[in-house]
């Protein structure tokens, strides 16, 4: 028999498992008939999602705690079977931006703490001139994006609620936002970082791997009552979406997977330009500098797809350092039962893996314990937390 879904998505290449395992007939070799609804921003994907107008989505990792919790929004419990991205963002500047951090700079420019320094440098001087401050985009307050920015500023004594504007773009608006002047920097996805590259319009100063080692990122997102009502379905369709990420990752599909995703009812951008994605080598520069790094996006490999609660517990304490909610116990388990490698396993037939994968960790700061999210936070000067 069978399933008939509804999924959500917005065009970005985080997208790509769910994208393939449609377009190649994974999911049809699952018992899967899936439409695919392209959105333009996180908040309608949400929205569709917990009201029932969407089966299962692409979801921003910390929409889905955000909605457990009831944060922002009605509390509708998510459960995450399958992580769709580990990392993939960038953070762009603007010319006139990456000229003056280049200026204060003291160290590596692709070392965080020295931009983050130089960043800091450039703020004090704009505030002794009477400059407006900084304007940097982010998709949306429960995103990953919000927290790297903040994680990297905050690093060397900027606040990003005080000497910087932090304001929600939808990622498919944030090249034309830099281009008219609207922001001097943004943090979104690929391959929007690379489209403002190409214009000439930016420069990638940042991979947030160069921030956070490895970072959840997008997560196979669907109702917890719908995944207890619906067992079945959630694990044909994390099979699916598992064998889409193994063809994904192997180098000699690379063409063909960023020709699917290059067409206009999907991404929408050229292949050429996801492809760059796929392989980790970037254009950083409109000068034509790339960069490479095996860690910008992780689909499959390195045990990508199986959930982490302790990703989960980490998007927690960020929410709680910068003011979104408050440290409480029911929130840590709340939040971290959220990423499901139970129902993962589950449909697999397999058990946890005998070795961990890579390390969470971060440019700055104590090693992340989720047992002890309190001392994490009272190690960070800058924040909105208060114990």
């Amino acid at each position: 028999m069978t399933a008939t879904l509804r999924i959500g998505f917005i065009p970005l290449v985080d997208a790509a498992a769910l994208i393939v395992a449609v377009d190649k007939g994974f999911a049809a070799a699952e018992g899967l008939d899936v439409e695919l609804v392209r959105e333009v921003s996180w908040s309608n994907v949400r929205d569709k999602l917990n009201i029932g107008l969407f089966d299962a989505a692409h979801l921003l990792a910390p929409v889905a705690i955000a909605s457990s919790l009831g944060l922002g929004h009605v509390k509708v419990p998510i459960a995450a079977p399958f992580n769709l991205g580990i990392n993939g963002n960038a953070i762009t500047v603007s010319p006139a931006l990456h000229a003056a951090l280049m200026e204060e700079i003291d160290g590596d420019r692709f070392d965080p703490m020295a931009t983050a320094k130089a960043l800091a440098k450039v703020v004090a001087i704009r505030r002794k001139l009477g400059a407006e401050p900084l304007t940097f985009g982010m998709t949306f307050p429960f995103s990953t994006h919000n927290y790297q920015l903040r994680f990297w500023m905050a690093a060397a004594g900027v606040d990003p609620d005080e000497d910087v504007r932090l304001v929600v773009l939808p990622p498919p608006y944030m090249v034309d936002s830099l281009k008219n002047g609207h922001v001097d920097a943004f943090c979104v996805g690929a391959p929007w970082n690379s489209v403002a590259v190409d214009l000439g319009i930016g420069h990638i100063l940042h991979f947030v791997s160069d921030i956070l080692v490895r970072a959840a990122e997008k997560v196979l997102a669907v109702r917890q009552t719908w995944a207890e009502t619906h067992p079945d379905v959630v694990a044909s369709l994390v099979r699916a979406a598992v064998k889409a990420a193994a063809f994904i990752e192997h180098p000699e599909n690379r063409t063909e997977t960023a020709r699917i995703l290059a067409q206009p009812e999907r991404i929408g951008v050229d292949a050429e330009v996801i492809q760059r994605t796929l392989t980790g080598r970037l254009k950083i520069s409109p000068d034509g500098t790339f960069r490479e790094s095996g860690r910008y996006l992780l689909v499959g490999r390195e045990e990508a797809g199986r959930p982490d609660p302790v990703q989960a517990a980490w998007l927690y304490a960020q929410m709680v350092r910068w003011g979104q909610t408050t440290l409480t116990p029911d929130g840590v388990r709340t939040a971290m039962a959220v990423f499901r490698p139970d129902l993962y396993d589950a449909a697999l037939g397999t058990t946890a893996p005998s070795e961990a994968p890579a390390a969470f960790g971060a440019f700055a700061g104590p090693v992340f314990d989720p047992d002890n999210i309190r001392g994490h936070l009272e190690a960070f000067a800058v924040g909105r937390w208060k114990a």
